[in-house]
Protein backbone atom coordinates (compact mmCIF):
# COMPACT_ATOMS: atom_id res chain seq x y z
CA UNK A 1 0.00 0.00 0.00
CA UNK A 2 1.57 3.35 -1.05
CA UNK A 3 2.41 5.43 2.35
CA UNK A 4 0.40 7.99 1.60
CA UNK A 5 -2.65 6.29 2.44
CA UNK A 6 -0.90 4.29 5.78
CA UNK A 7 -2.64 6.90 7.89
CA UNK A 8 -5.97 6.61 6.07
CA UNK A 9 -8.70 5.32 7.85
CA UNK A 10 -9.46 2.04 5.35
CA UNK A 11 -13.19 1.61 5.66
CA UNK A 12 -13.27 4.94 3.87
CA UNK A 13 -10.86 3.33 0.63
CA UNK A 14 -11.95 1.99 -2.20
CA UNK A 15 -9.04 -0.11 -4.22
CA UNK A 16 -9.38 -0.06 -8.49
CA UNK A 17 -6.91 -1.12 -11.02
CA UNK A 18 -5.15 1.49 -13.03
CA UNK A 19 -3.84 4.47 -13.09
CA UNK A 20 -5.68 7.62 -11.88
CA UNK A 21 -7.89 8.52 -14.90
CA UNK A 22 -8.91 5.43 -15.26
CA UNK A 23 -12.52 4.44 -16.11
CA UNK A 24 -12.39 2.05 -13.00
CA UNK A 25 -11.44 5.18 -10.99
CA UNK A 26 -14.04 7.08 -12.56
CA UNK A 27 -16.43 4.33 -11.14
CA UNK A 28 -15.19 4.68 -7.98
CA UNK A 29 -15.68 8.33 -7.76
CA UNK A 30 -19.17 7.92 -8.91
CA UNK A 31 -20.01 5.03 -6.46
CA UNK A 32 -18.49 6.31 -3.70
CA UNK A 33 -17.82 9.84 -4.07
CA UNK A 34 -16.82 10.90 -0.70
CA UNK A 35 -14.34 8.13 -0.54
CA UNK A 36 -10.21 8.09 -1.01
CA UNK A 37 -9.60 5.73 -4.34
CA UNK A 38 -6.45 4.07 -4.22
CA UNK A 39 -4.77 2.82 -7.63
CA UNK A 40 -3.62 -0.65 -8.30
CA UNK A 41 -1.02 -2.01 -10.82
CA UNK A 42 -2.90 -4.94 -10.72
CA UNK A 43 -6.79 -6.64 -10.20
CA UNK A 44 -4.75 -9.17 -7.38
CA UNK A 45 -3.19 -6.29 -6.01
CA UNK A 46 -6.93 -4.46 -5.75
CA UNK A 47 -8.36 -7.61 -4.31
CA UNK A 48 -5.47 -7.88 -2.16
CA UNK A 49 -5.84 -4.33 -0.77
CA UNK A 50 -9.23 -5.93 0.97
CA UNK A 51 -7.76 -8.98 1.94
CA UNK A 52 -5.50 -7.30 3.89
CA UNK A 53 -7.74 -4.76 5.30
CA UNK A 54 -6.04 -1.77 3.76
CA UNK A 55 -9.33 -1.34 1.68
CA UNK A 56 -12.90 -1.22 2.71
CA UNK A 57 -14.02 -2.11 -1.03
CA UNK A 58 -12.23 -2.91 -4.54
CA UNK A 59 -13.93 -1.64 -7.83
CA UNK A 60 -12.87 -4.43 -10.37
CA UNK A 61 -14.63 -4.46 -13.86
CA UNK A 62 -15.95 -7.97 -15.01
CA UNK A 63 -17.89 -7.66 -18.39
CA UNK A 64 -18.14 -5.04 -20.99
CA UNK A 65 -21.59 -4.55 -23.47
CA UNK A 66 -18.86 -4.73 -26.59
CA UNK A 67 -16.02 -6.67 -25.93
CA UNK A 68 -17.43 -9.25 -23.09
CA UNK A 69 -16.15 -10.19 -20.18
CA UNK A 70 -12.22 -9.34 -18.67
CA UNK A 71 -10.91 -12.62 -18.78
CA UNK A 72 -8.40 -11.88 -15.93
CA UNK A 73 -10.92 -11.51 -13.12
CA UNK A 74 -12.47 -14.75 -13.38
CA UNK A 75 -9.36 -17.01 -12.70
CA UNK A 76 -8.84 -14.74 -9.73
CA UNK A 77 -12.64 -15.46 -8.35
CA UNK A 78 -11.25 -18.90 -8.15
CA UNK A 79 -8.38 -17.46 -5.47
CA UNK A 80 -9.78 -14.60 -3.69
CA UNK A 81 -12.70 -15.26 -0.58
CA UNK A 82 -13.75 -11.88 -0.57
CA UNK A 83 -17.81 -11.49 -1.35
CA UNK A 84 -19.84 -9.11 -4.05
CA UNK A 85 -21.65 -7.06 -2.23
CA UNK A 86 -22.36 -4.82 -5.65
CA UNK A 87 -22.71 -3.77 -8.74
CA UNK A 88 -22.92 -0.78 -10.76
CA UNK A 89 -22.77 -0.02 -14.78
CA UNK A 90 -20.82 2.42 -16.07
CA UNK A 91 -21.04 4.60 -19.70
CA UNK A 92 -18.00 4.11 -21.04
CA UNK A 93 -17.05 7.30 -23.77
CA UNK A 94 -13.69 6.05 -25.12
CA UNK A 95 -11.84 9.40 -26.63
CA UNK A 96 -9.10 9.67 -29.11
CA UNK A 97 -6.11 11.61 -27.33
CA UNK A 98 -2.41 12.94 -28.50
CA UNK A 99 -0.01 15.78 -27.19
CA UNK A 100 -1.47 19.23 -28.42
CA UNK A 101 0.76 19.32 -31.24
CA UNK A 102 -0.84 16.54 -32.83
CA UNK A 103 -3.09 16.34 -35.42
CA UNK A 104 -5.80 13.32 -36.63
CA UNK A 105 -3.45 13.02 -39.99
CA UNK A 106 -0.76 12.11 -38.18
CA UNK A 107 -1.71 9.04 -36.10
CA UNK A 108 -0.27 5.69 -37.38
CA UNK A 109 -0.67 4.04 -33.80
CA UNK A 110 -3.66 3.82 -31.42
CA UNK A 111 -2.34 2.26 -27.86
CA UNK A 112 -4.60 1.54 -25.04
CA UNK A 113 -6.17 -1.51 -22.82
CA UNK A 114 -6.49 -4.60 -25.31
CA UNK A 115 -10.64 -4.26 -24.05
CA UNK A 116 -10.80 -0.40 -24.80
CA UNK A 117 -8.91 -1.21 -28.62
CA UNK A 118 -11.34 -3.98 -28.88
CA UNK A 119 -14.25 -1.61 -28.46
CA UNK A 120 -12.81 0.38 -31.05
CA UNK A 121 -11.75 -1.27 -33.17
CA UNK A 122 -13.85 -0.36 -36.60
CA UNK A 123 -13.06 3.40 -35.51
CA UNK A 124 -9.14 2.24 -35.44
CA UNK A 125 -9.06 0.62 -39.00
CA UNK A 126 -11.01 3.52 -40.33
CA UNK A 127 -8.05 5.45 -39.45
CA UNK A 128 -5.95 2.94 -41.20
CA UNK A 129 -3.97 3.23 -37.82
CA UNK A 130 -2.72 0.01 -35.79
CA UNK A 131 -3.45 -1.13 -32.63
CA UNK A 132 -0.96 -1.29 -29.93
CA UNK A 133 -1.86 -3.23 -26.84
CA UNK A 134 -0.63 -1.28 -23.35
CA UNK A 135 -1.63 -2.59 -19.85
CA UNK A 136 -4.11 -0.01 -18.74
CA UNK A 137 -6.03 2.79 -20.50
CA UNK A 138 -5.03 5.94 -18.13
CA UNK A 139 -1.33 4.06 -18.19
CA UNK A 140 -1.66 5.44 -21.85
CA UNK A 141 -2.36 8.41 -21.42
CA UNK A 142 -0.10 8.85 -18.61
CA UNK A 143 2.98 7.38 -21.19
CA UNK A 144 2.30 9.89 -24.18
CA UNK A 145 2.32 12.23 -21.74
CA UNK A 146 5.50 11.97 -20.32
CA UNK A 147 7.31 9.97 -23.47
CA UNK A 148 6.65 11.86 -27.29
CA UNK A 149 6.66 8.97 -29.69
CA UNK A 150 5.55 10.29 -33.13
CA UNK A 151 2.38 9.35 -34.68
CA UNK A 152 1.00 7.38 -31.16
CA UNK A 153 -2.26 8.39 -29.82
CA UNK A 154 -4.22 6.76 -27.06
CA UNK A 155 -8.00 5.73 -26.15
CA UNK A 156 -8.51 6.71 -22.73
CA UNK A 157 -11.30 8.33 -20.82
CA UNK A 158 -11.89 12.93 -20.39
CA UNK A 159 -10.67 12.67 -17.13
CA UNK A 160 -7.33 11.21 -18.30
CA UNK A 161 -6.95 13.39 -20.88
CA UNK A 162 -7.45 16.54 -18.02
CA UNK A 163 -4.86 14.78 -15.35
CA UNK A 164 -2.15 14.60 -17.83
CA UNK A 165 -3.08 17.72 -19.70
CA UNK A 166 -3.68 16.17 -23.50
CA UNK A 167 -6.03 16.79 -26.10
CA UNK A 168 -8.96 15.13 -27.25
CA UNK A 169 -8.56 14.07 -30.61
CA UNK A 170 -12.44 13.09 -30.76
CA UNK A 171 -14.18 11.63 -27.95
CA UNK A 172 -17.00 9.34 -28.37
CA UNK A 173 -14.30 6.97 -30.37
CA UNK A 174 -16.01 3.83 -29.08
CA UNK A 175 -18.10 1.59 -32.08
CA UNK A 176 -20.88 1.20 -30.17
CA UNK A 177 -23.22 3.63 -28.58
CA UNK A 178 -23.90 2.96 -25.30
CA UNK A 179 -20.87 1.30 -24.68
CA UNK A 180 -21.08 0.40 -20.44
CA UNK A 181 -18.32 -1.66 -18.44
CA UNK A 182 -20.10 -3.22 -15.72
CA UNK A 183 -18.67 -3.29 -11.95
CA UNK A 184 -18.84 -5.78 -8.85
CA UNK A 185 -17.42 -4.35 -5.76
CA UNK A 186 -15.85 -6.48 -3.47
CA UNK A 187 -15.73 -6.82 0.69
CA UNK A 188 -14.03 -9.12 2.78
CA UNK A 189 -17.68 -9.79 4.72
CA UNK A 190 -20.54 -10.67 3.11
CA UNK A 191 -22.96 -7.74 3.30
CA UNK A 192 -26.48 -9.46 1.94
CA UNK A 193 -29.28 -7.14 2.14
CA UNK A 194 -32.67 -7.77 4.03
CA UNK A 195 -34.92 -9.89 1.42
CA UNK A 196 -37.70 -8.47 0.29
CA UNK A 197 -40.22 -9.63 -2.16
CA UNK A 198 -40.54 -6.66 -4.17
CA UNK A 199 -37.21 -5.93 -4.86
CA UNK A 200 -34.83 -6.95 -7.66
CA UNK A 201 -31.38 -8.95 -6.32
CA UNK A 202 -28.77 -10.50 -8.10
CA UNK A 203 -27.16 -13.54 -6.33
CA UNK A 204 -23.38 -14.40 -8.08
CA UNK A 205 -21.99 -18.01 -7.52
CA UNK A 206 -19.45 -20.52 -8.97
CA UNK A 207 -19.85 -23.99 -8.68
CA UNK A 208 -18.20 -27.04 -10.30
CA UNK A 209 -19.98 -29.76 -11.81
CA UNK A 210 -19.51 -33.82 -11.40
CA UNK A 211 -17.71 -35.53 -14.05
CA UNK A 212 -21.05 -37.44 -14.83
CA UNK A 213 -23.05 -37.35 -18.59
CA UNK A 214 -25.51 -34.37 -18.71
CA UNK A 215 -23.98 -32.86 -15.02
CA UNK A 216 -24.32 -29.35 -16.44
CA UNK A 217 -28.00 -29.33 -17.77
CA UNK A 218 -29.03 -31.48 -15.07
CA UNK A 219 -27.43 -28.98 -11.94
CA UNK A 220 -28.97 -26.19 -13.71
CA UNK A 221 -32.77 -27.79 -14.26
CA UNK A 222 -33.56 -26.38 -10.69
CA UNK A 223 -33.24 -22.90 -11.47
CA UNK A 224 -35.74 -23.54 -15.14
CA UNK A 225 -38.07 -25.32 -12.64
CA UNK A 226 -38.11 -22.19 -10.19
CA UNK A 227 -38.74 -20.41 -13.01
CA UNK A 228 -35.50 -18.19 -11.82
CA UNK A 229 -33.91 -16.07 -14.64
CA UNK A 230 -30.26 -16.60 -15.55
CA UNK A 231 -28.37 -13.65 -16.63
CA UNK A 232 -24.91 -15.05 -16.88
CA UNK A 233 -23.25 -18.25 -17.39
CA UNK A 234 -19.09 -18.23 -17.81
CA UNK A 235 -17.00 -21.55 -18.00
CA UNK A 236 -13.54 -21.71 -17.45
CA UNK A 237 -11.01 -24.93 -16.95
CA UNK A 238 -9.64 -25.30 -13.37
CA UNK A 239 -5.97 -25.79 -13.11
CA UNK A 240 -5.65 -26.34 -17.01
CA UNK A 241 -7.60 -29.95 -17.08
CA UNK A 242 -10.07 -30.23 -20.01
CA UNK A 243 -12.06 -32.55 -17.61
CA UNK A 244 -12.80 -30.18 -14.81
CA UNK A 245 -14.55 -27.22 -15.33
CA UNK A 246 -15.88 -24.37 -13.56
CA UNK A 247 -18.98 -22.22 -14.04
CA UNK A 248 -19.72 -18.91 -12.73
CA UNK A 249 -23.56 -18.08 -12.89
CA UNK A 250 -25.32 -14.32 -12.19
CA UNK A 251 -29.55 -14.90 -11.34
CA UNK A 252 -32.32 -12.70 -10.80
CA UNK A 253 -32.73 -13.88 -7.06
CA UNK A 254 -32.12 -13.36 -3.30
CA UNK A 255 -30.09 -16.28 -1.34
CA UNK A 256 -32.70 -16.65 0.83
CA UNK A 257 -35.90 -16.71 -0.97
CA UNK A 258 -37.62 -20.23 -1.55
CA UNK A 259 -37.40 -20.56 -5.05
CA UNK A 260 -33.62 -20.25 -5.06
CA UNK A 261 -32.97 -22.21 -2.11
CA UNK A 262 -34.80 -25.15 -4.02
CA UNK A 263 -32.62 -24.77 -6.69
CA UNK A 264 -29.62 -24.83 -5.12
CA UNK A 265 -30.71 -27.50 -3.12
CA UNK A 266 -30.80 -29.32 -6.48
CA UNK A 267 -27.72 -28.49 -7.61
CA UNK A 268 -26.06 -29.46 -5.26
CA UNK A 269 -26.44 -33.24 -6.27
CA UNK A 270 -24.74 -32.68 -9.14
CA UNK A 271 -21.69 -30.30 -7.97
CA UNK A 272 -18.60 -31.11 -6.23
CA UNK A 273 -18.44 -27.68 -4.92
CA UNK A 274 -20.88 -24.60 -5.39
CA UNK A 275 -19.26 -21.35 -3.43
CA UNK A 276 -21.96 -17.98 -2.97
CA UNK A 277 -20.12 -15.15 -3.66
CA UNK A 278 -23.04 -12.62 -2.89
CA UNK A 279 -26.40 -11.24 -3.22
CA UNK A 280 -26.78 -7.66 -4.04
CA UNK A 281 -29.51 -5.17 -4.90
CA UNK A 282 -29.77 -5.26 -8.61
CA UNK A 283 -28.26 -1.93 -10.36
CA UNK A 284 -31.37 0.63 -11.42
CA UNK A 285 -28.88 0.35 -14.79
CA UNK A 286 -30.53 -2.80 -15.77
CA UNK A 287 -34.68 -1.15 -15.43
CA UNK A 288 -32.91 1.17 -18.10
Amino acid sequence: MPDQYLTLDATQIVAYQGEPGAYSHLACTHTFPDWTNVNCATFVDALQMVEKGDAYYAMIPVENSTAGRVEEIYRELQRTQLYVVKEHFEPVNHCLIGRHTMTIDQITRIGSHPQALAQCDRNIKALGAKSQAMYDTAGAAKHISEIEEPGLAVISSELAAELYGLQILQSHFNDTVGNTTRFLVFARQQKMPVYEPHQTYITSFMFRVRNIPAALYKAMGGFATQGINMLKLESYMVNGHFTATQFYVDVEAHFQSSAMQAALEELGFFSEEVRILGTYLADDYRLK
